[in-house]
């Protein structure tokens, strides 16, 4: 199939043409029609699917015969809700690519940054919104956005949206949208507090999913180092030094862990840069563009500070911390080997990540190729480490002797 086929008006064909887009992606093939068919939709896709313009080309369509011609008369149409400042850009930067031949306007709002400028562009009037939900209630509460006129939502990333406990916030502005709408809700996963969110805002939806697994494993060449945790580092070094070239981007589970990892690697001369949840907006910022522009090759990040980066030609993504969560894991390698490329994913696996490394391969129903030859292995017969709290030795409410002696009685 080609975008032709899917009933997409010139326009929006001339903007997809010139992004190099030959045929439409899976979700995109299965989406668009929904959307186009006003449908309410469930759909579950990672990033790097291209579900981005599964959503935006059709709302673009939607609403190309009823655009205003005058700056002032215009509403907010769709609404697209996001997670994190990042993905909220993306997603724009998506509708300016798409819209350039329309006359429709887009604008962003998120937090971290100015309010002024963003209540600047709401003043002019805009047709499609994209925002995180702290920055659009608060810029509501203040009388500065009015939701009453919007005829799509569209919910971006739900599972990580409550991760990152926006549950609430999203059916606040739910509520804010009149009843009469369409409702797109799309996914990297399905947990049941998704499939619950969407139980209770949508209505009759078609549902889509666009496997990961397959996706992912099919352009990722993947290999295991087990290495004890205390050598990681080592590990890490001794592979950048001898066999990771390219673009690389490494996860570690918490802040902590990326600033200590981005430190050694600064203090061994690699041109590193981190991203993580305390950043401000602007080092965030910062950080991906030296990234993207080549001054540094590795970026160290968390899940959340890099769920949905859109980052091309990334060579290899290690996963210095496994994940708790198998979707996790397929989520990171698909950082690489987007848009048909190939890449490398290298695991580092300890004596306490083993259960969840087989959690990870059950999902991927494939064994993850070993690498046995490296100088730091892990001994087969190696026990997880169990951090015991030291407790005290006397027991519970009992005074020593030598402390009842001290004591002055008050009677």
């Amino acid at each position: 199939m080609n975008f032709k086929e899917l009933k997409l008006n010139k326009h929006l064909l001339r903007a997809v043409a010139e992004k190099n887009y030959d045929d439409p992606t899976a979700i995109q093939e299965m989406a668009i029609p929904v959307v186009l068919q006003k449908n309410d939709l469930i759909a579950s896709a990672e990033t790097g699917t291209g579900k981005t313009a599964a959503f935006a080309l059709p709302i673009l369509q939607l609403l190309f015969d009823k655009q205003e011609t005058s700056e002032k008369g215009r509403k907010i149409k769709a609404l697209i809700i996001s997670p994190t400042r990042e993905l909220a850009s993306q997603i724009y930067e998506s509708f300016m690519d798409y819209g350039k031949y329309t006359h429709l306007t887009s604008a962003v709002i998120y937090g971290g940054t100015k309010i002024e400028p963003q209540i600047a562009i709401l003043k002019k009037g805009v047709d499609i919104l994209v925002a995180t939900p702290g920055r659009l209630l608060d810029l509501h509460k203040q009388d500065l956005v009015n939701l009453d006129y919007v005829e799509t939502l569209v919910l971006d990333e739900a599972d990580l949206m409550l991760d990152m406990g926006f549950i609430d916030d999203v059916k606040k502005i739910e509520r804010l949208c009149p009843n009469e709408k369409q409702t797109l809700l799309f996914s990297a996963t399905m947990p049941f507090k998704v499939v619950q969110l969407a139980d209770t805002i949508l209505k009759d939806p078609k549902k889509l999913a666009v496997t990961p697994t397959s996706s992912a494993a099919a352009t990722v060449h993947q290999l295991l180092y087990y290495t004890p945790k205390p050598n990681k580092i080592e590990l890490c070094l001794y592979l950048l030094r001898n066999t990771i070239k390219g673009n690389i981007l490494i996860f570690r589970r918490t802040k902590y862990g990326v600033d200590k990892l981005e430190k050694t690697l600064r203090n061994n001369n690699f041109k590193v840069d981190s991203l993580h949840g305390d950043k401000s907006q602007e080092e965030r910022q910062a950080a991906l563009g030296k990234f993207k522009q080549g001054v540094t090759n590795i970026l160290v990040a968390t899940d959340v500070a890099a769920r949905g980066l859109d980052i091309d030609e990334l060579d290899a993504v290690i996963n210095f911390d496994l994940p708790n969560i198998p979707e996790t894991y397929v989520h990171r390698i698909g950082r690489t080997g987007r848009a048909g490329n190939t890449g490398t994913s290298y695991a580092f696996c300890s004596a306490d990540e083993k259960g969840y490394l087989s959690t990870i391969q059950k999902l991927m129903q494939k064994h993850i190729q070993v690498v046995d030859d490296h100088p730091y292995p892990l001994d087969p017969k190696a026990k997880p480490q169990v951090h015991k709290k030291q407790g005290s030795k006397h027991k519970k409410g009992r005074k020593s002797a030598a402390s009842k002696k001290k004591k002055k009685r008050w009677y």
